[in-house]
């Protein structure tokens, strides 16, 4: 008979600061995103603590007096790890850890423990590894505190190496083994991409847990893993799909965070590769986020950083069934239309500010055929341009 195990979830705390240039809204507006992050890699948060700082302390990240009721609050409440909202020095967090006597991560440590978990390829768990092994080789110090720096003396001198010389080495060789191997499936991966033909392809693209993923399985007939957590998707998949006769290639791509670690940005460049060599970008933005513009603009920005911000694209606001349900509950009937009014407000402003829009549901397949057609209608104008000849094959539609 199998046993049923219990899982227990990780007790956390989480830790911002509030400063000039990241106001309380914003410092609460990434803790909360933190919180989702944290719930995703399996922890349940217990309490925030934030300060108000000009800037980090270099030494402690924190105050000393705010590190004294960080550390009497985790002894009380029994806490496992604390988390941080940015990315901790090397120093940093062995000052801390030493002070806490507690595991500490910070952001970027957490989005690569779900990214470890959530790699199902072997190409997307060595581009992890690789992200991983960066983070860990100026921190090995830290981490191995049985481990003290090269001493003299007694017994000390002659050949050889230190233990922590001995494992910065050993990661390094992990480091530029993990390059190669990357480098190999890269030129592989390249000369797929070549032998798809002449299909346009179109990227699904956006802010994590938007949505891409549920979207690309209504449209198509691929069944890509989508979960209400962020990060679901990180490996690239890729599927041939058909509207109206005309054939073209639809990809879903991991999903854009703000404060994106450098290391993952490196690491997965040759993901980002099937962004950079797209022809159409089909921006999926959740509308039902309080901060989607922060969203939109975080995504365009590691767009223009991969030299795609000006490829032709398609927003989609997904979503718009949750965007109706935030809203408060009113029993008025001049209420009602106002609610429906502000809705259709907020629609208008936005075909305003953008070309082509589009709002639906991609859960619910709200106006998917519709969609579609309008896919449809930019994949021809992609196609009759780069091949005029044939372009009776595929109707205009109106």
């Amino acid at each position: 008979m199998i046993e049923k195990s219990s899982v227990s979830l990780e007790r956390t705390v989480l830790v911002g600061i509030i400063t000039l240039d990241q106001p309380k809204l914003v410092s609460e507006e990434y803790l909360n995103e933190l919180n989702f992050l944290t719930y995703t890699a399996g922890g349940t948060v217990v309490k925030r603590f934030t300060q108000k700082m000009s800037s980090p302390d270099p030494k402690t990240f924190l105050g000393k007096g705010k590190m004294e009721e960080l550390s009497s609050y985790i002894k009380i409440h029994d806490i496992n790890s604390v988390i941080f909202d940015d990315e901790l020095s090397p120093a940093q967090q062995a000052n801390i850890e030493k002070f806490l006597k507690c595991k500490i991560v910070d952001r970027t440590g957490l989005i690569l423990d779900i990214f470890a978990q959530r790699a199902q390829t072997s190409y997307a768990r060595n581009q992890v590894e690789l992200a991983q092994y960066q983070y860990i080789l100026p921190r090995l110090k830290g981490l191995w505190t049985h481990l003290e720096r090269q001493k003299g003396g007694i017994g000390m001198r002659g050949p050889g190496e230190t233990e922590i010389e001995t494992d910065r080495r050993i990661v390094r060789n992990k480091i530029n083994l993990l390059k190669k191997k990357l480098v190999t499936i890269d030129k592989q991966m390249s000369t797929q991409r070549g032998n798809r033909g002449s299909l346009v392809r179109v990227a699904l693209v956006g802010y994590t847990n938007v949505g891409k993923s549920t979207l690309m399985n209504s449209i198509s007939k691929a069944k890509v893993f989508a979960e209400d957590k962020l990060f679901a998707t990180l490996d690239t998949t890729v599927r041939k799909v058909v509207i109206e006769n005309m054939p073209f290639l639809l990809t879903d791509t991991v999903g854009f965070i703000r404060k994106l670690p450098t290391q993952l940005v490196d690491s997965f460049k040759s993901t980002l590769t099937e962004i950079t060599e797209a022809d159409l970008l089909i921006h999926v933005v959740d509308i039902s986020h309080s901060n989607y513009n922060d969203h939109i603009e975080s995504v365009n920005l590691i767009l223009n950083e991969i030299n795609s911000g000006e490829k032709p694209f398609i927003m989609v606001f997904n979503k718009i069934d949750k965007f109706m349900d935030n809203k408060q509950i009113v029993e008025d009937v001049n209420d009602m239309d106002y609610e429906k009014n502000s809705i259709e407000s907020l629609k208008k402003s936005l075909r305003k500010k953008y070309n082509k829009v589009f709002f639906m549901s991609a859960l619910n397949k709200d106006d998917v055929n519709n969609f579609r057609r309008d896919v449809y209608k930019e994949i021809r104008k992609i196609h009759v341009t780069r091949f005029p000849y044939n372009a009776f094959l595929y109707p205009d539609i109106t």
